[in-house]
């Protein structure tokens, strides 16, 4: 009769021991579609109860927890997503496009679309949000002056260990994505961003990067500002890397965010202020592949001026004011 050798028992136990525990995890884990909560991927069944139904489902489960979201467009109001939840591990999966109401009103004043508040480890991932803003931009450049202020798409609020990755936004009301009051929040893929074709008229900034004047791994790159309109703006085009409203927690210290290969095209009109075109970096981290082409602006009918703050980059075509790249 053979006998193993003691010292391969516990090796095979344990081996035995992590598979199971492995596919153990795996069997806990939660997933709820928003299809079996009555949500219909045709772009205009209300879906606002179906996702909010899922998320009640999800925020109370010990384990963790994947909403799906199919293929397809799916109508929504405004849905908010309360915490604190159950469990920290919350995946909200998208593989469609949620679509607000074309009607503006109906959220125009809600301050937010879709917002998370009071949770702990969310992940959203993939897909589309649609705001539906131009309705509400005919309104304002209207000059009715009875327009709702407009609802950001996508807050984060109070709130820690969030993850924002491959998520497209396009036409939000107000703001595309904000993050209020977080800790640990990580938005993955800023780059790839076009701003094009828009009008802007007795604005405080109009194409403006900002970064607070602090640590950070972050960065901003691929970026196209193309055919705007400059109606006595007071900084038509900026790069402020030394933000810090109050001159509270950041006084002195240099972004760590790297802001490269950002390119301004046909960009022309009137600034309020006789610089027009301000690059502010940081030093820690130059701001680099700036590009200017074709670029028109003017001070009370006179060439504006530019100022550039450890910048680098290219100007190309009629550029005015004088690049100081």
């Amino acid at each position: 009769m053979a006998f193993l050798p003691l010292p391969t028992i516990p090796r095979r136990i344990t081996l035995f021991s992590i598979i199971f525990l492995a596919f153990s995890a795996l069997a806990k884990a939660e997933r709820y579609s928003v299809l079996s909560y009555g949500a219909k991927p045709d772009g205009r069944t209300d879906s606002t109860k179906a996702f909010a139904a899922a998320w009640s489902r999800a925020c109370a489960s010990t384990n963790p927890a994947t909403i799906s979201v199919p293929q397809g467009r799916f109508y929504l109001g405004q849905v908010r997503f309360q915490g604190p939840c159950k469990n920290h591990a919350i995946l909200l999966r998208i593989d469609g496009t949620l679509v607000a109401p074309s009607d503006y009103k109906v959220i125009g004043n809600a301050k937010n679309w879709l917002i998370f508040e009071n949770v702990n480890g969310v992940t959203v991932s993939g897909g589309t949000l649609d705001g539906q803003g131009a309705g509400l931009w005919s309104c304002k450049k209207s000059g009715k002056g009875s327009c709702p202020s407009g609802a950001t798409s996508l807050e984060f609020s109070n709130s820690n260990n969030i993850v924002i990755t491959g998520l497209a936004s396009l036409n939000s009301q107000l703001f595309h994505i904000v993050i209020l009051g977080c800790q640990n929040a990580k938005v993955q893929g800023v780059k790839n961003v076009t701003v094009k074709t828009t009008t802007f008229t007795g604005t405080q900034n109009g194409l403006r990067i900002k970064s607070w004047g602090r640590p950070s791994n972050g960065f901003a790159r691929d970026i196209l500002f193309q055919h705007a309109v400059m109606n006595n703006v007071q900084n038509p085009i900026l790069i402020d890397q030394n933000y810090c409203p109050g001159e509270k927690n950041c006084p002195g210290q240099d972004s760590g965010v790297k802001i490269s290969d950002v390119s301004y095209q046909d960009i022309h009109g009137s600034s309020a202020t006789e610089v027009a075109v301000k690059f502010d970096c940081s030093k820690k981290y130059r701001c680099t592949g700036i590009k200017l082409q074709d670029v028109r602006l003017t001070y009370k009918n006179q060439p504006a001026e530019a100022s550039c703050s450890n910048t680098g980059g290219v100007a190309s075509g009629l550029v005015q004011p004088t690049s100081c790249l």
